[in-house]
């Protein structure tokens, strides 16, 4: 899952108008924010595993720390936390938490069996990824919903409203069709450094949602 991901987050503006969308992106995107570090610290593994699935090349057999379901829920618990300890703001800290836990639940849905339950045990993942019509179905609906209803609750107050939204919106497009029909990467190391980009996200968005307003309250 990849722009599913950021679909998601664009849908949660309307239950918490009050946060930044970069906070919303943030977290839905929270887990691989962690794991290309994670990767590079040498802390997870993932091999290159080109055929694995229809979809992507990778074989995702150690990342117990960022992607498993107890930590996912300890992740989803400490970004809701900090976040209502600095803004004060209650449903964006629960919608907060509610969107890491999302990242592990389309992950599941995507994912071959390599999603652990807990460090060191099952793994699970209903195998999306084996299927490119319904992969690419899945992810467009995910992410034209959440970018119909992101529209639908806010509006530019001025032209970097709407340049930096869009220019944003193009980033992740072309993102995930370079994450559908690039070679794989040479090696993990490169994965890792590539994977980081994901980062970039987060500013952009807070940018562009500061320029914009919301046209209801919450």
């Amino acid at each position: 899952m990849f722009i599913g991901h950021f679909g998601v987050a664009l849908a949660a503006k309307r239950l918490t108008p009050k946060s930044s969308l970069g906070a919303l992106m943030f977290a839905a995107e929270f887990l691989d924010l962690l794991w290309p570090i994670f990767l590079l610290l040498g802390v997870e593994h993932v091999r290159v595993v080109p055929g694995i699935t229809k979809v992507q090349p990778f074989d995702f057999y150690d990342y117990p720390f960022s992607h498993s379901l107890t930590m996912t829920l300890r992740w989803a618990l400490a970004v809701g936390l900090i976040y209502y300890l600095v803004r004060c703001h209650v449903r964006g800290a629960w919608v907060l938490a509610s969107l890491v836990l999302s990242h592990w639940v389309l992950d599941f849905i995507s994912h071959r069996p390599d999603m652990p339950l807990w460090p060191g045990g099952p793994k699970v993942g209903l195998g999306l990824w084996n299927s490119w019509p319904a992969s690419i179905s899945v992810e467009l609906l995910l992410f034209g919903v959440g970018l119909w209803l992101y529209l639908g609750s806010t509006r530019a107050r001025d032209r970097v409203g709407t340049y930096a939204f869009w220019s944003l919106m193009a980033l992740l497009a072309l993102g995930w069709l370079g994450a559908l029909f690039a070679p794989p990467p040479p090696d993990t190391h490169q994965l890792a450094l590539g994977a980081l980009a994901i980062w970039l996200t987060v500013p952009w968005a807070w940018w562009a949602d500061a320029h914009r307003e919301s046209t209801s309250t919450g």
